[in-house]
């Protein structure tokens, strides 16, 4: 089962959170198709999300991540809540690229690097925190951290790894690692922190090797005295339901619900998170048409 760990050194001064995303990652790709460069591109993003996700405090919270860096891939859209329910959605899930020189997924080229990452935080109540930055990298995990140093002033180093079967073109490992200095953290203790940090693995090789969530966190925290914060568990959830594609329907007006295409008799509606579809009869679609004229009329 996925999951997310936090820790926090016994001073306050460091905070660490790991994540094993590779079931999630990879029921995004058979879900949505993805190709070897997108189920990384997508995966990472994803499990980026459920990082920051796992970090809001309020139970109706929930984070989602925008990139548009111009590439082939198109929009990437992740979206995490406060209890590990995850989901994302890509433009082209099918485009790949040609690996960059060392072999590895040139992920970069995949998202582009010229457009932004938008971070929007919904609380539940009042409005959402929106923020953005331009990309740096279009590798993800860097401008994850580029966004944490510019637009939250917050010292992170974010960590985020697909490992994607080169034969059989499946996701076999996902994972990431966030570590983030707190208020008041004395410039010895990032030192020792970047001298951890300077001697790990990649998440994907960690997890290869068999590190737990746990181990990773001890490792980039080596040196310094730890408590747990909390463990929840991850999963790729949507939250779609025929319901809410009725709501959805009803804001097209009575004119354009009456022109909408018949699919074996009924109107067909499919969700971009999950895929799943809802249908409309000919029956509900008049209950939708005369709730639309009522709701004109008032």
């Amino acid at each position: 089962m996925d999951r997310i760990v936090r820790f926090i050194t016994s001073d306050g001064a460091l905070m660490a959170s790991a994540i094993d995303s590779s079931d999630t990652v990879y029921t995004a790709q058979k879900i949505h198709g993805l190709s070897p460069t997108a189920a990384a591109a997508v995966g990472r993003l994803l499990t980026g999300a459920a990082v920051m996700g796992a970090l809001l405090k309020q139970e109706q919270a929930s984070l989602t991540l925008r990139v548009d860096g111009g590439g082939p891939l198109g929009t990437l859209t992740a979206i995490a809540d406060s209890r590990g329910n995850a989901r994302c959605v890509v433009d082209y899930p099918e485009v790949d690229v040609p690996r960059r020189s060392d072999g590895k997924l040139d992920v970069g080229a995949a998202v582009g690097r010229t457009g932004r990452l938008g971070v929007i935080r919904s609380y539940g109540t009042g409005e959402p925190y929106m923020g953005q930055v331009a990309l740096v990298s279009g590798e993800i995990a860097e401008d994850l951290t580029n966004y944490y140093a510019v637009s939250e002033q917050i010292p992170t180093a974010f960590a985020l790894g697909v490992l994607v079967h080169t034969e059989t073109e499946k996701v076999l490992l996902a994972g990431g690692l966030l570590v983030q200095a707190l208020p008041g953290a004395e410039p010895a203790v990032i030192e020792k922190l970047e001298e951890n940090l300077s001697h790990l693995d990649s998440v994907t090789t960690m997890l290869a090797k068999g590190m737990r969530v746990e181990e990773m966190c001890f490792a980039a925290l080596q040196g310094f005295e730890v408590e747990k914060l909390d463990e929840i568990p991850v999963r790729y959830a949507c939250t779609c339901g025929k319901e809410k594609y009725a709501a959805a329907l009803l804001t097209l007006g009575e004119e354009e619900l009456r022109t909408l295409p018949l699919t074996d008799g009924r109107v067909e509606t499919v969700c971009p998170y999950c895929r799943r579809k809802y249908y409309f009869t000919p029956e509900e679609l008049e209950t939708l048409i005369a709730t639309a004229r009522e709701r004109k009329q008032k």
